[in-house]
C-alpha cells in the first residue's frame, strides 16, 4: 500500500489533537485526548509532562484505529508554546512542566532585563522583555529549585518531549525552540549569551532541525503504544500559532492570518528578519522567512467571561444569549452608544507589554444596553487589532492587504465585519477549522518528499476560504475616528492602573 496521508500532532493547551490529512489538506480521519492543569498557588500553572504523552497516544490510537497505519506517510508536530519541562535523560519528568500561563517568574524577567538589557535580549529573541517566554521560568527554576535543575539531563519544550517519546532522539524544531525566548533568530541556533547569562547549561537543551526536517521514526515501543507502523518518519512542525499560520495559507507578504480564538494572534509573513514592539517575531513554518505575530490575550475567553460572571450565562443557556447578543450588537451603532470596552482581562502584550494592565469598560450610562456592551467588547479586540497592524506595517514597512481569519470567533458574521471595518481591510473567512494541525501535517508532506517545499505543501493543502468580509467606507471612516479616541485611553490610565495594580498586590501580604 502506498502510503497516502500525513497525520497532524496538534498537542494544545487543553488537548492534543492528531488529524489524518490527505495531499490536498482533507481530513480523514481524526482523535482527541484532554490534557488536565493545575493551578496549585496563584500564578502558577502546571502540567504533567507524561499527560502530553498520554493524551498524544490515545489521540493516535483513535485514529489507528478509524485508518490503516500503513497508510500513513509521515508526523509533524504542532505544539503549545512557552511550555516546558525538566527531564533526566531517560525522558522521566522531574517535575511537573510549566504552563505558558505561569507568571511566577516576574521579579526573574525584571532582573534580567535590568541585567542583560532588555533591548538587547528582543534584538537577539525577537521577543519584547514580557513574561511568556520559558527562559525567565527557567531562572526562576535556578533560583528557587536548583538541586532540581542541576538533576535535569534535559530541559525541554512539548515538541523536543514528543518527538523523544515517539523517537528515542532529544530534537526540536527551531519554530518551537524560538518561544522559549533563548534562539538566536538571526542564527536560528541556541543563543549561547542569553543562556550563559541566564545560568542554563546549553547541553541540556534538545538538538535543533529547521521545519520540515525529519527528527527520526517511530521506535517499536512507540508503535506499539499507538497503532503507528514502526518506522514511520517523524517531521519537525513547530509552535502551533506559526504552524496556524501555515495551515491557513499565510506564507507571502500582504497576507496575515488571524486566530479569533482564546487569545486574538495575528501575524505575517516576511523574509528578512526585523524586530519591533510592536510584535514578536517567530520563525515561520516555512523554507525560510519569520513571523511577525501580534497577541491580545484576551478574545473569546473574555466572551466567555462576559456572558458567565456579568449577563450570568453558562452551558446551553450561554449558547442561547450569545445568538441574542450577537443580535442586539448588530443593531447598536459603531461606537456602541459611547461604551469603549479595553480588552487587557489578561494584560497587555502587543503594543504596550505590560502584564499588569487590567480591562476597562468606560461611558456607561443609564441608557447603556447589553447589546452596547457586547458591542464594545468585539469593537475593542478590532480597534486593538487595527493599531497593531498599523504598527507593523510600519515597522516591518511590509503592507498588509487582508486577514485570513481562523478560530472560534470567525464564525460569527458580526465580529469578522467589524473586524473589516475597524482595520479597514478585508477579512477572509478560511475553511480550515484546525489550523495548526494543518501545518504541521504540511510540513510532515514535506519532510516526507510529497512536495519539494514547505511553500508547495502549503500551496497544495492550506483551506480555501468560503466568504469574504469587505469593508465598508463609511463605518470605516468612523472607526477611524474612535480609534483615535480609543487610542489615547490606555496610556491616559495606565499609571493609575499601575497604582491600583501595586495596592491588590499589597494586600496579598
Amino acid at each position: 500500500m502506498v502510503p497516502d496521508l500525513v497525520i497532524g500532532i496538534d498537542s494544545s493547551t487543553s488537548a492534543t489533537k492528531a488529524i489524518a490529512w490527505d495531499g490536498e489538506g482533507r481530513a480523514v480521519a481524526e482523535g482527541r485526548a484532554p490534557i488536565a492543569m493545575s493551578n496549585p498557588e496563584p500564578g502558577f500553572f502546571e502540567q504533567d509532562p507524561e499527560d502530553w504523552w498520554r493524551s498524544t497516544v490515545q489521540a493516535l490510537k483513535d485514529v489507528t484505529t478509524k485508518i490503516d497505519a500503513a497508510r500513513i506517510a509521515a508526523i509533524g508536530i504542532s505544539n503549545q508554546r512557552e511550555t516546558f519541562g525538566l527531564f533526566a535523560e531517560d525522558g522521566t519528568a522531574l517535575r511537573p512542566g510549566m504552563v505558558w500561563l505561569d507568571d511566577r517568574a516576574r521579579a526573574q524577567q525584571k532582573r534580567f532585563g535590568e541585567s542583560f538589557g532588555a533591548d538587547r535580549v528582543h534584538a537577539i529573541s525577537g521577543k519584547p522583555l514580557d513574561i511568556i517566554p520559558c527562559l525567565y521560568r527557567m531562572i526562576w527554576l535556578s533560583e528557587a529549585q536548583p538541586a532540581m535543575l542541576d538533576r535535569a539531563a534535559r530541559i525541554a519544550e512539548v515538541h523536543a518531549y514528543l518527538t523523544f517519546r515517539l523517537t528515542g532522539g532529544w530534537v526540536t524544531s527551531i519554530a518551537s525552540a524560538d518561544p522559549t525566548g533563548a534562539l538566536d533568530m538571526r542564527k536560528r541556533v541556541w543563543s549561547e549569551e542569553i543562556l550563559h547569562a541566564a545560568g542554563i547549561d546549553l547541553a541540556k537543551m534538545p538538538r535543533l532541525v529547521a521545519p520540515g526536517t525529519q527528527t527520526g521514526e517511530v521506535t517499536k515501543a512507540a508503535a506499539t503504544a499507538t497503532g503507528l507502523h514502526p518506522g514511520t518518519p517523524v517531521i519537525a512542525g513547530g509552535g502551533d500559532g506559526q504552524c496556524a499560520g501555515t495551515g491557513a495559507g499565510v506564507g507571502t507578504p500582504g497576507l496575515a492570518y488571524i486566530n479569533l480564538g482564546t487569545a486574538i494572534v495575528s501575524g505575517s509573513y516576511g523574509i528578512e528578519y526585523a524586530y519591533d514592539r510592536a510584535f514578536r517575531t517567530e520563525i515561520a513554518i516555512a523554507d525560510r522567512g519569520y513571523i511577525f505575530e501580534t497577541c491580545l490575550r484576551s478574545g473569546t475567553f473574555l466572551v466567555d467571561w462576559l456572558s458567565r460572571e456579568v449577563f450570568i450565562a453558562d452551558g446551553a443557556r450561554q449558547h442561547d444569549l450569545l445568538q441574542k447578543l450577537e443580535a442586539e450588537a448588530a443593531a447598536s451603532p459603531v461606537g456602541a452608544g459611547g461604551v469603549v470596552l479595553v480588552p487587557y482581562w489578561q494584560g497587555c502584550m502587543t503594543p504596550h507589554w505590560d502584564s499588569a494592565a487590567r480591562g476597562i469598560i468606560a461611558g456607561l450610562s443609564g441608557s447603556t444596553h447589553r447589546g452596547d456592551i457586547y458591542r464594545a467588547l468585539l469593537e475593542g479586540i478590532a480597534l486593538e487589532q487595527a493599531i497593531c497592524t498599523n504598527q507593523a506595517e510600519r515597522a516591518t514597512g511590509v503592507r498588509i492587504e487582508r486577514y485570513v481569519a481562523i478560530g472560534g470567533g470567525a464564525a460569527s458574521d458580526l465580529w469578522s465585519q467589524i473586524l473589516a471595518d475597524a482595520t479597514a481591510r478585508p477579512v477572509l473567512r478560511s475553511t480550515t477549522v484546525e489550523a495548526s494541525s494543518l501545518g504541521a501535517a504540511m510540513a510532515a508532506a514535506k519532510g516526507c518528499g510529497w512536495f519539494p517545499t514547505l511553500a508547495a505543501s502549503s500551496e497544495a493543502m492550506a483551506g480555501r476560504t468560503t466568504r469574504i468580509f469587505e469593508p465598508d467606507p463609511k463605518r470605516s471612516a468612523r472607526y477611524g475616528e474612535l480609534r483615535a479616541i480609543y487610542a489615547d485611553l490606555w496610556p491616559t490610565i495606565s499609571a493609575w492602573n499601575a497604582r491600583m495594580a501595586a495596592f491588590v498586590e499589597s494586600g496579598h501580604g
